[in-house]
């Protein structure tokens, strides 16, 4: 299964957020784009997206910045990836020119089972269980390039 980079910036930004979080560094959107070496405006549409979904919180502002709620601390990566992917179908059958196996075929239901599968295992993982332990260090190699005045005093 191959994720959006869309889906692929929401969950980077999340990951982000919870390091800068146990630092007590402000993250702002510019500061993700850099790390996650994406355009401000990508990662903004992911941080919109993630702030309808009630796992972030955005400040305007001169002190304003991101921030992850609870939710988005205790969310499941594979709930995350459902809602940022959308439920889509792994295959298309149908559309404007359908499979003519359509009928007859199991490869559907086969790909439908194993992407439940590949939920199930992301099920088991949030948001804070990827950023503990050793990787914390290596995620906050990324906050920490960002400049000066984007940390909290």
């Amino acid at each position: 299964m191959h994720l959006t980079r869309f889906t692929d910036l929401g969950l980077r930004t999340l990951m982000l957020l919870s390091a800068g979080e146990s630092q007590d560094q402000r993250v702002t959107t510019r500061t993700i784009a850099k790390s996650a070496n994406a355009s401000e405006h990508h990662v903004a549409k992911a941080v919109s997206k993630l702030v309808e979904m009630g796992m972030v919180h955005a400040r305007r502002g001169r002190v304003g910045g991101l921030e992850l709620t609870e939710a988005g601390r205790t969310a499941s990566i594979g709930r995350l990836v459902r809602e940022l992917e959308g439920d889509r179908e792994v295959i298309e059958c149908g559309g404007a020119a359908p499979c003519p196996l359509i009928a007859a075929c199991r490869l559907r239901r086969a790909l439908a089972e194993a992407k439940e599968a590949f939920y199930r295992e992301l099920d088991r993982y949030t948001v804070t269980d990827l950023t503990g332990g050793p990787s914390l260090p290596i995620v906050l190699q990324l906050t920490a390039a960002q400049p000066a005045t984007e940390r909290n005093p």
